[in-house]
């Protein structure tokens, strides 16, 4: 299971030790959402700010295949 972390709420006016928590789950602006590992330190970090963020679970979803720069210059001739 992941976490879609959401900011619904500006930390302007809240301590920076929030505004911290806030940054360091990779959130930026409004209504930004990403998405994380559902572990107890970002459990811990949701339940700091819960008044400014909306969280629910997801699930895993697999990542898609990059192709490597090696893959990407290869010229395929038939």
């Amino acid at each position: 299971m992941a976490l879609k972390i959401t900011l619904v709420r500006s930390p302007i006016g809240y301590s920076k030790r929030q505004k911290r928590t806030v940054e360091a789950l990779g959130l930026r602006r409004m209504n930004q959402s990403v998405i994380k590992p559902d572990n107890p330190a970002i459990r811990g970090m949701v339940r700091k700010i819960s008044h400014l963020v909306a969280v629910e679970e997801v699930a895993d979803e697999p990542v898609a295949h990059e192709a490597t720069a090696e893959e990407a210059t290869t010229d395929v001739s038939a």
